[in-house]
C-alpha cells in the first residue's frame, strides 16, 4: 500500500507576531492554531500520516496539549526542525517511511485548509504531477526599483498567490531537496525547489480564506473566519 504523508513544519518562532509564544501555539477559538491545522489532515481520509516538525523545546508540550488532547491519531512521529523552514522539511523527508508515495507540505499556520484542497492535490500527485494550491491575485502588481520608481506593471491575469498544501510524488520532492542541498540553495517554497530541479508544477484553486497567520492582524481575521464557519455549520444542523 502506498502511503500519503503530510509534513507540517511548525518550528518557527514567528517574530512578526510579537508574542512570547510561537504563533502556531496561540489560541484560535477554543484550541491552539496548530491543532486546527493538524485536525484538517486528521479528518481527511486520503491522508495516512501527519508529521509535525517542531522545535526541540516544543515537542513535549505539543504532544501533551495538542496531539493527545485533541486525539490526533495520525501523528505517530514527531520530528525536530532545523534552522530554516527548508531545513525542517528536509528533516521531515528523512523520516518518511519506505512505503510513502505522496508527500504534502503544509504551513502550520494555515488552519483553514479544506479537505477538498487536500484531496484534489493528492489526486494530481497520484498521477505523477507536482501541485501547489493558490489563488489569482486581486491587486495590480508593479515591479519597483531601488529608487521606488515603477519599472513595469505585471499582467495580473497570469499572477497567482501561492499557498499550501504543496503536494509531490515522494521521489520528485526528495530529488529536488537533494539538488538544493548540493547547490546550497534556499527557495521561498517547496514548489520553487521542484521547479529548479526541472519539474513542472500545476497550480490548483485554493481559497482566499486559506490565509497564513503571520501578524496580529492576520489573527484577528482568522477569528472572524472561524466565527463565520462556526455560524454556517450551526445553521446547517
Amino acid at each position: 500500500m502506498s502511503k500519503v504523508t503530510a509534513l507540517i513544519p511548525a518550528a518557527g518562532v514567528g517574530k512578526r507576531m510579537g508574542k512570547a509564544v510561537a504563533k502556531q501555539f496561540l489560541p484560535l477559538g477554543e484550541m491552539p492554531l496548530l491543532a486546527h491545522t493538524l485536525l484538517a489532515f486528521q479528518r481527511t481520509t486520503e491522508v495516512d500520516e501527519v508529521i509535525p516538525i517542531l522545535a526541540q523545546e516544543d515537542m513535549e508540550g505539543c504532544l501533551r496539549d495538542i496531539i493527545e488532547q485533541f486525539h490526533i491519531t495520525k501523528v505517530r512521529t514527531l520530528v525536530v526542525g532545523g534552522k530554516e523552514r527548508q531545513d525542517s522539511v528536509a528533516n521531515g523527508l528523512h523520516k518518511l517511511e519506505k512505503d510513502t508515495a505522496i508527500v504534502l507540505v503544509h504551513d502550520a499556520v494555515r488552519p483553514f485548509v479544506t479537505a477538498e484542497m487536500i484531496r484534489e492535490s493528492i489526486d494530481y500527485a497520484k498521477k505523477g504531477e507536482s501541485v501547489a494550491v493558490g489563488v489569482p491575485l486581486k491587486d495590480t502588481v508593479k515591479e519597483v526599483n531601488a529608487k521606488s520608481m515603477v519599472v513595469q506593471t505585471l499582467e495580473r491575469s497570469r499572477l497567482w498567490a501561492i499557498q499550501t498544501p504543496q503536494t509531490f510524488p515522494v521521489k520528485v520532492i526528495k530529488q529536488a531537496y537533494a539538488a538544493a542541498q548540493e547547490q546550497n540553495m534556499y527557495g521561498t517554497d517547496d514548489a520553487m525547489l521542484v521547479e529548479r530541479a526541472g519539474n513542472r508544477v500545476r497550480v490548483i484553486m485554493g481559497s482566499y480564506e486559506n490565509i497564513k497567520i503571520t501578524t496580529p492582524e492576520d489573527l484577528l481575521l482568522a477569528e472572524e473566519i472561524l466565527k463565520r464557519r462556526y455560524d454556517a455549520d450551526r445553521h446547517r444542523v
